[in-house]
């Protein structure tokens, strides 16, 4: 069984809790927050035994493994403290908020023979397994292009605290990339160039969100930013991030083949639907999912780490598929900016599929 601590309690971290709960594999020892309440609140609702500080998690002999849920500015830090205490590092997205900073945590993990691994792992969940076998088995031909939206007003509306979304490190796009970004690798492969135009369309947002109703927060970040990428494997994908929609009939992700569509299930869930429509056909049909043996909750990219870790074999939600995800959508901004296509430095191998016959909550594939 190996030992986990969280660090970082806020909104996400019951799911998590959640989940690591259910996998006899993991024992969930501690968590820690910058508000001691915070830790205290988290492990009497979940049953961990210790709420600690973080200087006493990265301390502690018994602690193999730490998830770094904490705010985005943070990440880099954590994780980097984390990594020199000898412990394993599961980070909630994205793994830095800038390309410098995803690449030195990657090459000092490697240094130090550490697991790194990064969410989001919604693209282990059984909708997305089952898009992959809907590829990989030839159904809708060869992938020639994708389209992916994420629209909204913004989280001012809904979130207490929406200043977060606003700064370096965030934004539509550093916030809710991840999930496009990463359910697109998962399908089509490391991209190999990337173009965007980006822009802020309102210096400062009014929170309509209680307790702060009429408070002002300021724009550090493009809040609009539309993306075209080339993938090595041939197909061009657009994105658009956005949180100056108000309302659209955009959703999710299609992936356009030379013989069907494939209707992508939203890239922030675990399902489906998983619908696919060939030229001849004269309506969409859904592709029955997967069983999902897995939890089918945030956290399961972690219990995979955690296995792969004790199996020896590479894990899924992997420090390079991070990497190569938050220098996408940076480069996105650069290629803005500068005016230009932007070149990626780094790449992935595709994580391999789920094999569909597992015991349950179990990950012995190899």
């Amino acid at each position: 069984m190996s030992s986990v601590a969280i660090v970082g309690c806020g909104v996400i971290s019951p799911a998590y809790a959640h989940t690591l709960n259910q996998l006899e594999f993991i024992d969930l020892v501690a968590c820690a927050d910058a508000m001691p309440e915070r830790a205290a609140q988290l492990a009497e609702a979940h049953g961990i035994p210790r709420a600690l500080s973080f200087d006493e998690v990265l301390a502690s002999p018994d602690i193999e493994t730490v998830v770094n849920l904490t705010p985005p500015l943070m990440h880099a830090a954590v994780t980097g403290a984390v990594l020199d205490s000898g412990k394993a590092v599961f980070s909630e997205k994205p793994l830095g908020v800038d390309f410098a900073e995803g690449r030195t945590l990657v090459a000092r993990a490697d240094e130090l023979g550490l697991r790194l691994g990064c969410a989001p792992d919604t693209f282990l969940g059984v909708g997305f397994q089952t898009c992959r076998d809907v590829i990989e088995q030839g159904l809708i031909g060869e992938p020639v292009g994708a389209n992916a939206f994420m629209l909204g007003s913004g989280p001012e509306s809904w979130h207490p605290n929406p200043d977060l979304f606003y700064q370096r490190g965030a934004g539509p796009m550093l916030d809710m990339g991840p999930y496009y970004l990463t359910a697109l690798v998962s399908l089509l492969g490391p991209a190999r160039r990337v173009t965007g135009s980006a822009r802020i369309t309102h210096a400062q947002r009014t929170i309509t969100s209680k307790p702060r109703h009429g408070k002002r927060v300021d724009v550090e970040v493009p809040t609009h930013v539309a993306t075209v990428i080339d993938f090595a494997s041939g197909p061009v994908a657009t994105l658009v991030t956005s949180f100056d929609v108000q309302a659209s009939r955009y959703r999710n992700i299609e992936i356009y083949g030379t013989e069907a569509t494939l209707s992508v299930p939203n890239p922030n869930t675990f399902d489906g639907p998983v619908m696919i429509r060939g030229v001849a056909d004269q309506s969409w049909t859904e592709i029955e999912l997967r069983r999902p043996y897995l939890p089918q909750q945030r956290g399961i990219g972690l219990a995979d780490m955690i296995w792969a870790t004790r199996s020896g074999r590479a894990h899924r939600a992997s420090s390079a598929l991070a990497l190569h995800v938050l220098e996408l959508m940076t480069a996105s901004i650069t290629a803005s900016a500068e005016g230009r296509h932007v070149e990626l430095e780094t790449t992935c191998e595709p994580a391999k599929t789920l094999p569909a016959d597992l015991p349950q909550n179990t990950f012995d594939d190899e």
